[in-house]
């Protein structure tokens, strides 16, 4: 389960940058194309941040679709997973979004 490792380096930044000051809220961008399961990943954070400053913080995970842009008829479409091809058939697609891992905000007091 890489979401462990991975739940835990963004625990373990947070933790470095927020000063001690508590954690209410962190917010993740975590793209459908990623790789990363985000149920996966809230069950990490809380094992994670068990004796932290971010310890009964909320995790919000922001799902964002994958995008990606054909060079053969220059259209822009949604992917779902990773086969990418386009409506046209063309498999020579650009993808632009939905590969993300990104700390969006913290909220703290």
């Amino acid at each position: 389960m890489h979401e462990l490792s991975i739940t835990q380096s963004v625990v373990d930044a947070i933790v470095e940058r927020s000063a001690g000051k508590k954690v209410t809220v962190v917010r993740l961008r975590v793209g459908r194309l990623s790789g990363f399961v985000p149920d996966a990943m809230r069950f990490c954070f809380e094992l994670a941040t068990d004796g932290t400053n971010l310890q009964g913080a909320a995790l919000d995970i922001d799902e964002p679709p994958g995008v990606a842009h054909c060079r053969t008829c220059g259209e822009y479409f949604s992917l779902t997973d990773l086969i990418l091809l386009c409506p046209c058939g063309s498999a020579d697609v650009e993808v632009l979004s939905g590969r993300e891992l990104v700390v969006a905000s913290v909220d703290v007091v």
